[in-house]
């Protein structure tokens, strides 16, 4: 009879390690003739199969991340397949992890590196579920502010040049969760003219075809623009917590908002 050449207490160790059942920690340990870090990896070979099977399924819920360190700050999503798991204490926990680990990547979008694809799988493994990294975005420069709403699944990321209360940054951060419609850009130069020509060109239509005039129908039209872009951009919305004050209104003199990114899990 062979003996085994690890513990109850090892097989306990391995479980706490990977969040796995005491049957695979123990084949694990037996074929790892009870080396700890071969038994793991032994696991994440025999597991992959079933892992890549996962990535078949539908991941809808998740939770967003947002670090801010010096002159950096970095937004990811990270997603998977139920909402238990996506308040899991163990999955809210590596989404702050990743969201810092983006701080040392290189400024723009966020590419997985093998540790964090790592610390995902190991994620996949004791939850069962089909977690993925769906996106993410490091800026540089400037000055952030940053709001993620109570369940995770939406936030905000401002980038500002200049100085400004980080109470101001996070209402402003609010707003853009928060606001319908959410802003298509910072200000009406962020509008692409195809956009402005098209709403102008309806408009002109609709009044046309109800008997307004050349001149008219043109003032009307002119009027539509303005209201989209009043309504659409972020400078020109009115701020969610106060409509006597647009955003423009509540950054101090000189300061710019240089970019804002809007996560809400599942969107693209």
């Amino acid at each position: 009879m062979k003996t085994m050449s690890f513990t109850a207490k090892d097989v306990m160790t391995l479980r706490q390690q990977t969040g796995l059942g005491m049957m695979d920690c123990k084949q694990a340990l037996a074929a790892s003739n009870g080396d700890m870090e071969a038994a793991e990896q032994w696991l994440r070979v025999k597991l992959k199969g079933k892992m890549d099977k996962r990535t078949e399924r539908a991941a809808g819920e998740g939770r967003i991340g947002i670090a801010v360190a010096g002159d950096g700050a970095a937004i990811i999503e990270l997603r998977t397949e139920t909402d238990f798991t996506a308040r899991n204490e163990s999955f809210v926990s590596l989404v702050d992890d990743l969201a810092k680990a983006a701080l040392s990547l290189p400024a723009g979008a966020v590419e997985p590196t093998e540790s964090i694809s790592k610390r995902i799988d190991d994620i996949r493994m004791t939850t069962g579920e089909n977690v993925s990294f769906a996106r993410g975005e490091h800026l540089q420069g400037g000055r952030f502010g940053r709001y993620i709403h109570h369940d995770g699944k939406r936030a905000a990321l401002i980038q500002i040049g200049g100085e400004a209360d980080e109470a101001v940054l996070t209402g402003i951060c609010q707003h853009i969760v928060a606001h319908v419609p959410p802003p298509v850009g910072i200000s009406s130069d962020d509008v692409a003219s195809e956009t402005v020509e098209r709403i102008r060109a309806d408009a002109i239509a609709e009044a046309q075809a109800s008997g307004k005039p050349a001149e008219i129908a043109q003032k009307m039209a002119e009027g539509r623009v303005r209201k989209y872009l009043e309504e659409n951009t972020l400078l020109n919305q009115k701020f969610v917590r106060d409509d006597t004050k647009t955003i423009k209104d509540l950054l101090p003199a000189g300061v710019t908002i240089q970019r804002f990114i809007r996560y809400t899990v599942g969107a693209e």
